[in-house]
């Protein structure tokens, strides 16, 4: 009862921005026509944000796993490697990290280019929060599980991939497609070291046009296209896991 009530809630808020909208680009007289011209600049900047996205969700995944199996490492080496680097990315705003590792950490190396310094910054903070994912889901599995594979002659490896992971990963999908769209939300943030993917598209249209209204409304409503079909696609999948466990 309560859900369906804030259900209401929330759609009569959305109802009322849409119309609140509508009220001021009719007495304003928006002019779409100067930003209908850079559609092309606002399209790429679109395209880059969703090829930068993938490229992090991939990087950021390898990241995490090999960050979570060195936190379950018997080796005190990788577990405290694994902690730091959980622990400082997490403890960090993302602005911070992609300030520090492009201006300090890339220019001191000689990495001058801009989208690969952007994915592995990205990639580095993701795959933080998705190293607790997976190693949280693996722990859900019961040690005599992993024993027991051990009693019958299976070696680490091949515990961890017939016995522990098929398990682990049905807790792990739904919080993993939630950390996607926040991959893609996190990406605007790259236009701070001047990355043309969308919101920096938008920042240069808004500034050549200086239709702030009618650059960053279609700006909210392209990251809408991208995460909610991902967030309604998370909710169903969490519906879905919650009861094979």
């Amino acid at each position: 009862m309560f859900s369906r009530i804030f259900s209401a809630f929330i759609q009569a808020l959305i109802a009322i921005a849409l119309i609140y909208l509508f009220y001021v680009a009719i007495n304003q007289k928006l002019d779409w026509s100067s930003v209908w011209a850079y559609r092309s600049m606002f399209f790429k900047g679109w395209l880059i944000t969703i090829g930068l996205s993938i490229a992090c969700l991939l990087l950021s995944l390898l990241t995490g796993l090999l960050a979570a199996l060195c936190a379950r490492s018997r080796l005190p080496l990788l577990t405290l490697i694994s902690s730091v680097y959980v622990e400082i990315i997490r403890g960090t705003p993302l602005l911070v990290q992609i300030l520090f590792f492009f201006y300090v950490v890339a220019n001191h190396i000689g990495l001058e280019n801009r989208y690969v310094a952007g994915v592995i910054i990205l990639s580095l903070f993701n795959g933080a929060y998705i190293a607790e994912m997976i190693r949280s889901g693996i722990e859900t599995v019961s040690e005599t599980q992993l024993e027991s594979a051990r009693a019958i002659g299976l070696s680490q490896v091949q515990a961890y991939r017939f016995v522990i992971f098929p398990q682990a990963i049905r807790q792990i999908i739904p919080p993993l497609t939630g950390q996607f769209v926040s991959i893609i939300k996190d990406s605007s943030l790259l236009s701070i070291i001047g990355i043309n993917e969308l919101t920096n598209s938008a920042q240069q249209i808004n500034s050549a046009t200086y239709s702030t209204l009618e650059t960053y409304f279609p700006l909210g409503l392209a990251y809408l296209v991208l995460t909610l079909p991902i967030s309604l696609w998370s909710k169903r999948l969490e519906k879905r896991f919650q009861y094979e466990t």
